[in-house]
């Protein structure tokens, strides 16, 4: 026979039930006519429910992401071989037959249930997820017939496919459970290649851009592991590391304002008309899964209204009544003693140093700490202060007190030696901060001396340079795509150009644009550096060091004791804001994206150093911690080295804050 759910007439029957049986929503059979709880690899069995009542007649679709172009915001949607539309991969085996656009699906019973049983056909290696439409909320309750809504629908990530045999395609998912805080924790994992929920993609099958595929895999799985599959809840923390918190309450706010569509008899209803109106993205979104796709995208818009629909008796809880914006962030609350300089290698690992216990962190994109309780330590670790990536995935940290250049492995084995890259004649003082060129070189700043120091792809001194006029406390380096270097002088409240031999491109230093005491510095796709000044201003220079950014910098939205800043797949700009516990957004001309306040996501405290990961996430190191602001940016190219060409340009540009 048969195993039911019972007839669920209130949240807490559906609840309670639901936990008994082990599974959310029904018994783990999910519609199989055997009364075991057996599940096979051959299907993959789900519920759909809407404000945790079972959704009848919806619509269930699977898709694969596009591989050969990219969605995402400002994106618009294309289809056909070179567009970005998802690809169905549903056959005639469901027994339905194929909707108006020529895609199969299954239907959910009057339990929410589905069974896709080996009618689906996949690629090895295409991200898969499923997505349901329309269907009876049951809003009278269990059984009783009531108004389809065309407004409800849902996502569910169910991540890679191994084979394209449908019985091994994905040998780890048995039971998928679709609602509201799946469809959150999709559609921000997924924020930075969704155009909408049918127009998700990178261009991974294309020759070049085999980092593009790796950011859209790691965002898939970024959404698994916010998210029970099984349950349709949130992660307390990361499966992989119980010490990396998933921001709970504010998944649940965001799940109650779709249930207030969802659970309604449509477009009309206010829960619908309010959502709608308020999670636009230029166009109004006509379902919840787009809209929830928008607020992802633009967190800072529309907060308090689209909070109002979350109340206490929404069928979430816990719950925010009360937020600057609608960020979900993860805080990394262990492993990281003194968190310092940030960086991302091309695998989505982030690496952090650590001060004052003179280690390196290496955490992967999908929160697991992989270099041990203590961190990398030896290998001339001391004191280290600025940290990159080459484009073989290496880490190179500069240690200002060791008075070394340390290169770790991507394994952690340290390829400098026992004390580092060192040098007796002097060549390296104190280095502070560090960057790799187009040509795999590193080029370390020295605390408070007036030279940089270049060494080769295998550590060997190469040239210290002594840049005359214009270089003194230089407090952060960049390179542009001409092979140029770009260096902060805080003392002097300037900017040094400088060449690949040395020389002196900018004089006494560039100054002006509200250049004071200037700390991080980063370069843009045009050979524009973009500079952070210690107290509450941004400036922008051209590669010819004329400013862009007005007489006082760019001001306001959140800036405040502004110390790291780091460049986005769409150009856009990311400052750590240390007095503002803040982070703000401004977009290549200057505009604040980020609302009049930034971001203040949970757990930023002091946040120091920033970067952005190629599946659009925002990576902050705090005082004692790190954050990890899930699919706010562009997916960017990593690390920043690759993004360098190996012939230098003649204006500086390259691929430097551009998507993979």
């Amino acid at each position: 026979m048969r195993i039911r759910c019972l007839s669920f007439s209130s949240v807490a029957s559906v609840l309670s039930v639901a936990f008994a049986l082990g599974l959310s929503g029904c018994s783990t059979n999910f519609g199989d006519v055997s009364n075991t709880a057996t599940q096979t690899a051959m299907h993959i069995r789900g519920v759909v429910h809407g404000g945790q009542q079972p959704i009848s007649g919806s619509h269930v679709y699977m898709y694969a992401a596009s591989t050969v172009a990219y969605g995402g915001q400002g994106i618009a949607p294309t289809s056909g071989t070179t567009g970005n539309a998802s690809t169905s991969l549903l056959t005639a085996a469901t027994g339905n037959s194929a909707d108006t656009n020529g895609n199969f699906y299954v239907t959910t019973d009057a339990f929410g249930n589905f069974d896709i049983s080996g009618a689906f056909a996949c690629t090895s290696g295409q991200q898969v997820y499923l997505y349901s439409t329309g269907g009876d909320p049951q809003l009278a309750g269990f059984g009783v017939a009531g108004t389809p809504n065309p407004a409800a629908s849902l996502l569910a990530v169910v991540g890679g496919c191994a084979s394209a045999t449908p019985g091994a395609a994905f040998p780890g998912v048995s039971s998928v459970f679709m609602n509201e805080v799946s469809t959150v924790a999709a559609a921000y994992a997924l924020a930075g290649f969704a155009s909408d929920p049918l127009h998700i993609g990178a261009p991974s099958a294309v020759t070049g851009h085999s980092l593009a595929g790796v950011g859209l895999a790691n965002a898939f799985n970024t959404a698994l592991n916010i998210a029970n599959q099984a349950s349709g809840t949130p992660n307390a923390t990361l499966p992989l590391n119980s010490n990396a918190v998933v921001p709970v309450t504010t998944i649940n706010t965001l799940a109650d304002v779709l249930a207030a569509c969802i659970n309604s008899n449509g477009i009309s209803s206010s829960g619908c008309s309010t959502l709608f109106a308020n999670a636009t993205n230029g166009t109004a979104p006509t379902d919840t899964a787009a809209a929830a796709i928008n607020i992802a995208q633009h967190p800072a818009a529309n907060v308090s209204a689209l909070l109002n629909l979350a109340t206490n008796a929404s069928p979430f809880q816990p719950i925010v009544t009360a937020a600057n914006d609608l960020t979900l962030s993860i805080n990394y609350t262990s492993s990281l003693p003194d968190p310092e300089g940030i960086a991302i290698d091309g695998t989505g690992n982030v690496w952090v140093i650590n001060g004052r216990t003179k280690s390196v962190t290496e955490i992967s994109s999908a929160g697991a700490v992989l270099s041990g309780t203590s961190g990398y330590t030896g290998g001339g670790l001391n004191n280290p202060e600025g940290i990159a990536i080459d484009t073989s995935g290496n880490a190179w940290v500069a240690n200002q007190r060791g008075v070394a250049v340390t290169e770790i492995s991507g394994s952690g084995s340290f390829l400098s030696g026992a004390t580092g890259y060192t040098d007796p004649s002097g060549g390296l003082g104190q280095p502070d901060t560090i960057a790799i060129d187009g040509l795999g070189n590193a080029w370390a700043t020295n605390s408070d001396q007036g030279f940089v120091t270049e060494l080769s792809r295998t550590g060997t001194i190469l040239n210290s340079y002594t840049i005359d006029n214009g270089l003194f406390n230089a407090q952060g380096i960049a390179i542009d795509g001409s092979g140029n270097l770009w260096l902060s002088n805080g003392f002097a409240n300037a900017v040094t150009k400088a060449s690949s031999t040395g020389a002196n491109l900018s004089g006494a230093g560039f100054t002006g644009g509200g250049l004071g005491d200037p700390d991080g510095i980063a370069i843009d796709s045009a050979g524009n550096a973009w500079v952070a000044n210690i107290g509450t201003s941004v400036t922008k220079l051209s590669n010819s060091g004329a400013v862009l950014s007005g007489p006082n910098g760019f001001t306001g939205g959140g800036l405040n004791d502004t110390l790291q800043l780091a460049i986005d797949g769409s150009g856009n700009v990311w400052v750590a804001n240390l007095a503002g516990n803040s982070v703000t957004e401004l977009s290549n001309s200057g505009a604040f994206l980020s609302g009049a306040n930034g971001y203040t996501s949970t757990g930023l405290n002091e946040p120091f150093t920033i970067a952005v990961d190629g599946s659009g996430d925002v990576w902050v190191t705090n005082k004692t911690s790190m954050t990890e602001i899930v699919g706010v940016g562009t997916p960017v190219i990593t690390p920043i080295a690759a993004g360098l060409p190996v012939i230098p340009t003649a204006n500086g540009s390259s691929n430097l804050g551009t998507r993979p």
